[in-house]
């Protein structure tokens, strides 16, 4: 069994029973896509598997310390590298600001792997915010856990800002600043 094919087994478990935010969509095709966008940038089997597992520390009861032992410091590395500090003790609305902002801080600062990463599960969730903006409009931003959307024009758009120059000459980045137009209006990259 292949670093990849263990990273499917391990997500599809560890996701299971949960569904993308306000849909029927079992949430695993969502670490399935972003697999699928990494893999047309990079042919590092290891980057790919983190790409499977990028969401099972941050939204699943996954520690570390378990990943780590299953898959070793690399992959583990990777997957923290796009996990969020959820807080959650707090509101999630009340520190969505802050959580967004450590991301963007942090991009600069990411290994090309890691941006790859990055770039992948913002591509995703933007094609499905793309979808269902086409389909309900404005009403979409009632489903989050910030209703406004300039925010959210301002995080996504600011992930295109500062990711590497080599990120931004791939196709994913091409079809992300896309999608950015297409939902926000104005892309500032």
């Amino acid at each position: 069994m292949t670093i990849f094919d263990k990273a499917i087994i391990f997500a599809t478990e560890a996701h299971s029973g949960a569904y993308r935010k306000s849909s029927k969509v079992p949430y695993i095709v969502h670490p399935l896509e972003v697999a699928a966008i990494v893999a047309s940038m990079t042919t590092d089997q290891e980057v790919i598997a983190a790409a499977v597992l990028h969401d099972v520390i941050e939204d699943t009861s996954t520690t570390k310390e378990q990943l780590e032992a299953q898959f070793g410091k690399r992959i583990t590395s990777l997957v923290c590298a796009d996990s969020e500090d959820k807080r959650e003790d707090r509101p999630a609305a009340e520190t969505w600001e802050i959580r967004k902002q450590e991301t963007l801080d942090y991009i600069p600062k990411a290994s090309k792997d890691e941006q790859i990463i990055i770039l992948a599960d913002k591509l995703s969730n933007m094609r499905a915010i793309y979808h269902d903006y086409v389909e309900v409009g404005d009403e979409l931003w009632k489903r989050f856990n910030v209703k406004d959307k300039s925010k959210h024009d301002w995080y996504y758009n600011g992930i295109a800002e500062r990711l590497c120059k080599e990120i931004k000459e791939t196709c994913a980045f091409k079809e992300y600043v896309e999608l950015l137009i297409a939902v926000f209006g104005f892309s500032q990259t």
